[in-house]
């Protein structure tokens, strides 16, 4: 005591400094607490203004509505067309159960009231009213319902509380809510001076605060059932993307449907190579076989990335591919159909190697097929299991021994001795036993790319057919087969008859109005189950709008639709997509010119140190 006494001068000073030690105690765990952020402090705008008709949310407006009249019937999904709307929006339905005998007395009441309104009618001599009729049989049936137990009554409270980023907005999302209900003959109004109310009854913390109810029983209010959005989730298939509705997956499985074709159609730069190759990524990991013929040769890193084989075909190349090569007969066909069928393929072929044929040329060049596979002992009772198929040579050979064929022979000579010899005059040396095959044709000269796509295609449908097997045939840039009514011709059968050989043909074209200008284009989009429509240019979107029966909606959402944005068709339904993919499967994928600098430098790098890495010796 003495000692406080002589440090302050008075006794009563020691519970001051007690007081203030405990304060500077406490001060630095207020300060701490006072920093630390909690969620409404994260979430919350940064100003807050209630008006009578609407909430201003930081940089946003919003306004909430209510639903104050039904017709008498509600027919099914009669709130999908506001669940599917294309905005930002938020919708809450409050569904408050009543207690079925207080109903009954308030029906039984109802019921009487309606009844002497009739009878009052009656003995005045009145014209009969059929509301008030109608309205006494939907009074007594329900009430039969109630008494049986096979319907309920409940308070149903239905708000919607749009957003926008300024009035003039507003104004526009909420009239075209209200002509989407007023067609159905509901009504909506704006909760007036209960903005807040009606704002705090949206919020997902189960608080009806607004308290607008109408009386609905259970079988119209199943009609409001809210998760009606347009969705393509399956329990098995790839991941294509997200649905730009409500950001359900689109999960999805080709070879369930009809058929397992597909076409994509994008301009260029809008990542349909991007999607599809994500699409070959993952069908990989479902012991799907891949091979894809690439014009500009997109898909040698993802080749290298899975350990595929990436042919170059070329007039240099080391690879090459003999179009007088047989399949092996599949189960149910017999040898002569399968010599039949290559014969045809080789006229084809010979149409487009020779710039056409007349009637004559292209009689005498069938001909000339069938001698140049007899003189090799190839005939249909052969096995063509042990045969030498013949080369271009042998049917020049053959061609020239026969009258009338000078003019054939001269175009056919580039192709056996000229320039263009060593693309096709030459045994096939490539082997497609692999799970990924990539074929090239970057550097093959223009006017010799309808051929080399065709010569490729043919040669993988025969391999195709030695088989059965889950595969995939992705033909990129296709408007290059379609310039020709030949290779049309042949990719069409094989988006007609893939199916039976367990194929799903990928068909992606920047070139629509190429596509379609082909007779065979709008067959083979609608041979394809699954079509992919991403970013389109405003010369075809009409185009498209027109084969792919889209409303105007859809055609400006195309339009206006960022990198990997489109429409995903599939059977019957189609939603709006957004192709997503994983930080490693980017990397592999990535047609951006930079990034695949980048990693081709990095492998060089790698590449480089391993080379000069010491390695280990035994002393």
């Amino acid at each position: 005591m003495d000692f406080f006494k002589k440090l302050f001068g008075k006794e009563g000073e020691k519970d001051n400094v007690e007081a203030q030690a405990s304060t500077l105690a406490v001060l630095p765990e207020e300060i701490y607490e006072s920093a630390t952020l909690e969620l409404q402090d994260v979430i919350a705008p940064s100003a807050l203004k209630i008006g009578p008709k609407s909430i201003n949310l930081g940089e946003k407006i919003a306004q909430t509505f209510f639903i104050i009249s039904y017709p008498r019937f509600l027919s099914d999904n009669w709130f999908s067309p506001i669940i599917n709307l294309d905005k930002v929006f938020d919708i809450s339905i409050f569904i408050h159960p009543i207690d079925t005998s207080l109903m009954l007395r308030q029906f039984q009441k109802k019921v009487a009231e309606v009844q002497s309104q009739i009878s009052v009618r009656e003995q005045k001599g009145m014209v009969r009213d059929p509301m008030l009729d109608t309205a006494y049989q939907d009074l007594e049936g329900l009430r039969d319902n109630l008494m049986q137990a096979q319907e309920k009554m409940f308070d149903v409270g239905i708000y919607i509380t749009i957003y926008a980023d300024n009035e003039f907005d507003l104004f526009k999302i909420e009239n075209e809510i209200k002509s989407m209900l007023e067609s159905k003959l509901i009504y909506i109004k704006p909760a007036l001076f209960q903005q807040e109310d009606g704002f705090k009854s949206v919020l997902p913390i189960d608080t009806d605060i607004l308290n607008v109810n109408q009386k609905l029983n259970s079988e119209p209010l199943s009609s409001v059932f809210p998760f009606i959005s347009f969705d393509l989730t399956s329990d098995r298939g790839i991941l294509y993307g997200i649905n730009r509705h409500n950001s359900s997956l689109v999960i999805f499985d080709r070879f369930s449907l009809e058929n397992y074709n597909s076409v994509t159609f994008a301009k260029s730069g809008s990542g349909k190579s991007y999607a599809t190759k994500l699409e070959i990524l993952r069908s990989l990991m479902f012991d799907t076989d891949v091979i894809v013929i690439d014009p500009e040769r997109e898909y040698e890193f993802l080749s290298d990335a899975v350990g595929g084989r990436y042919f170059s075909i070329s007039l240099s190349s080391d690879h090459h591919i003999n179009p007088f090569d047989l399949p092996i007969p599949h189960e149910g066909e017999t040898a002569e159909d399968v010599l039949r069928s290559n014969i045809i393929n080789l006229v084809g072929l010979f149409r487009l190697m020779l710039g056409g044929l007349t009637p004559e040329e292209d009689s005498l060049v069938d001909r000339a097929i069938s001698e140049t596979y007899a003189i090799k002992d190839i005939t249909p009772e052969s096995d063509f299991s042990n045969i030498e198929p013949p080369l271009l040579s042998d049917f020049e050979m053959v061609l020239s021994g026969m009258d009338g064929s000078d003019s054939i022979v001269q175009r056919l000579v580039k192709y056996t001795r000229g320039s263009w010899a060593t693309f096709l005059n030459r045994p096939s040396n490539v082997d497609i036993n692999k799970k990924f095959v990539v074929f090239s044709v970057r550097d093959m000269e223009d006017e010799l790319k309808p051929v080399a796509m065709y010569i490729i295609m043919h040669y993988i449908w025969n391999t195709i057919r030695k088989n059965l097997k889950k595969r995939l045939l992705v033909v990129d840039e296709a408007w290059w087969m379609m310039k020709s009514e030949d290779t049309a011709s042949f990719l069409y059968s094989i988006a007609k008859r893939g199916r039976k050989y367990y194929l799903g043909l990928s068909t992606i074209t920047q070139d629509a109005a190429d596509f379609m200008k082909s007779p065979y284009g709008v067959p083979i989009i609608t041979n394809s189950s699954i079509q992919l429509l991403l970013k389109q240019s405003p010369t075809t979107i009409d185009l498209l709008q027109k084969t792919f029966n889209l409303t105007d909606e859809e055609k400006y959402l195309l339009l206006e639709s960022g990198l990997g944005e489109g429409i995903f068709f599939a059977g019957l339904k189609h939603v709006a997509i957004k192709i997503v993919s994983s930080y490693t499967e980017d990397q592999i994928i990535t047609s951006d010119p930079s990034q695949i600098l980048s990693n081709r430098k990095a492998k060089e790098e790698q590449e480089n140190a391993n080379l000069t890495r010491p390695s280990a010796t035994l002393s």
